[in-house]
């Protein structure tokens, strides 16, 4: 009953909850997409979407579709793994924000490797603008992190969120004194965006809490220690958003994408020259499949990674 070409589109507009940001996904017009979208409504009886010239909402319809959708696809990209009878293989370096891996990303990490147990899968967490650094230095092959709207906008959207001031629901705010803050170190995009709109809102601050372990600063807010900068589809359990009434400024919109590498290793262990040059002819060979699969894994599953990890699917 459902195309599976449409319910790829469907995904796509959902996560990104933009149609020009999901044809910029699939490598097509964004005709196409909206024509894919009407007829997989046509199809459902229902209406998917919400839209108007400034934004793409899911309804009620469009919500129980996501469950469907990834279903259907999840069950059709198994039955092609099984009847191509191939073998993926390698050593896949990933990199991923450690916002994600607290949400249902390590779920999709443990269904890759149980479905291509062959790939050697090697995970590091880390800053975002941090990995960003690595990944242009040739050490990973894929990243997952979030960009600011203004970097240039290279890789590919996972989805689009809203940055939030987040804090203990017990958090009392005095206007009057400079707002406390629980911050990543340097470099780490949030803190960068939260104390640049403070600035530009002539709202003086203090550091509270810096501590390179998301653990760690969400320990310090919910013992009250002060506010910090998060992806509103993230918000940690204990943790809501501070009230419009406190007046801080807007952190704007943050895009998380995934960045693919040129498949290359670093010349590590001592290594020659001559050696890394081969050892990258074959590592290209051996790893673009799988690089692609993981990253079509992570896709499908976009909506899913703003859910905290545990927490039930909907139909």
């Amino acid at each position: 009953m459902f195309d599976p070409v449409q319910l790829r589109t469907f995904l796509a507009v959902s996560q990104t909850l933009s149609f020009t940001q999901a044809a910029h996904r699939l490598g097509v017009r964004q005709s196409t997409v909206s024509q894919q979208v009407r007829r997989l409504e046509e199809a459902a009886g229902r209406q998917l979407f919400v839209r108007d010239t400034h934004s793409v909402e899911l309804t009620e319809d469009g919500e129980a579709m996501l469950g469907f959708a990834r279903t259907i696809l999840e069950a059709n990209e198994r039955a092609a793994h099984w009847f191509a009878g191939t073998r993926l293989r390698g050593r896949l370096r990933f990199g991923a924000s450690e916002d994600f891996v607290l949400t249902r990303l390590p779920e999709v990490l443990e269904r890759f490797r149980r479905e291509h147990p062959e790939v050697d899968l090697e995970l590091t967490v880390d800053l975002s603008d941090t990995l960003h650094e690595q990944m242009a230095a040739g050490r990973f092959d894929l990243v997952l992190v979030k960009r600011h709207p203004r970097q240039p906008q290279n890789g590919r959207l996972v989805w689009r969120d809203r940055l939030v001031w987040i804090g203990s629901e017990r958090l009392r705010l005095d206007a009057r004194r400079p707002l406390p803050l629980v911050v990543f170190p340097s470099p780490a995009i949030t803190r960068a965006r939260a104390m640049d709109v403070l600035e530009r809102d002539g709202r003086p601050w203090r550091v509270t809490c810096t501590s390179r372990s998301l653990n760690g600063l969400v320990a310090a807010a919910r013992a009250g220690l002060g506010v910090m900068a998060h992806t509103r589809g993230m918000i940690p359990p204990g943790l809501v958003p501070v009230p419009a009434r406190a007046g801080l400024p807007e952190l704007g919109a943050i895009d998380v994408v995934l960045l693919q590498g040129p498949g290359s290793g670093s010349e590590r262990d001592g290594a020659a020259r001559d050696d890394a040059v081969r050892d990258k002819t074959v590592r290209d060979d051996t790893v673009r499949d799988a690089v692609e699969a993981l990253s079509q894994a992570i896709l499908a599953a976009g909506d899913r990674l703003h859910t905290p990890a545990g927490a039930a699917d909907g139909a």
